[in-house]
């Protein structure tokens, strides 16, 4: 993955985690490497201020049932649970990926927290109104085109009241940020390759507004949050925010 990259237009190349055909502990020591950089680059924050915005949107109301998709080990809920406790909210989080390695991983992280449980499954094969809110943190860089927008409303479809999404911020300076660190934090193939690439799939602004047209949805918000983020909330239709 070279470290000079044009950035103009969201990057095509699939990443290694897209390849379902490999995996084992290459894979489970990636996810682990991954939180680090969680950490480093403030990952749960526009989590966090995207559920709260649709919360208060929705009346403040004392119980709340998660549903975060392509969740990997789950680790940026770890701050969304703090949150819930402070507020006074019984939060319960449902943790879903396609890969047994991520299951893995988040029934270990999560072993001790009666509030999570972890599921594999597949976004589309889920219920209808799975749960009150649902989430996906750097998954939908995942998918373009009319993929993009089919995930997307599956998740809406899932959700009672509408969905949070945190993504990357497709920038310069956040790709050379990510180069540079996933090279100090990981000698991991997939660290090393995905990291930066996930920013070149990542987005601007015109693609939110893009996204919000092909959705033909009036209410979707998005935000830039620190560092190099968006928080982007997409109530059901009908709900408003406040």
């Amino acid at each position: 993955m070279s470290f000079f990259r044009r950035l103009g237009s969201r990057a095509k190349e699939e990443e290694l985690m897209d390849d379902f055909s490999m995996g084992g502990e290459e894979l489970r020591e990636a996810l682990r490497h991954l939180r680090r950089l969680n950490k480093i680059f403030a990952a749960p924050g526009p989590t966090v201020s995207g559920i709260e915005k649709l919360w208060n949107s929705i009346g403040t109301p004392d119980q709340l049932t998660i549903l975060d998709v392509g969740a990997g080990s789950g680790d940026v809920n770890l701050k969304l649970l703090q949150w819930a406790k402070d507020q006074g909210i019984d939060m319960h989080i449902t943790l879903v990926d396609l890969t047994e390695e991520a299951c893995e991983e988040a029934r270990e992280l999560f072993r001790h927290e009666p509030r999570v449980r972890v599921q594999r499954a597949d976004l589309t094969t889920l219920p209808d109104s799975s749960a009150d809110i649902v989430t996906g943190s750097q998954f939908i860089h995942h998918f373009e085109g009319e993929q993009l927008v089919d995930m997307v409303s599956h998740m809406l479809r899932a959700s009672r009241y509408g969905v949070v999404i945190n993504d990357i911020h497709r920038h310069a300076v956040s790709y050379k940020a990510v180069w540079i660190t996933t090279r100090l934090i990981s000698r991991n193939r997939y660290i090393r390759h995905d990291g930066p690439l996930s920013v070149a799939k990542g987005f601007t602004d015109q693609d939110w507004q893009d996204l919000k047209q092909r959705l033909n949805h009036d209410t979707m918000t998005y935000e830039w949050k620190p560092l190099f983020r968006y928080s982007v909330v997409i109530p059901q239709k009908g709900g408003i925010l406040t």
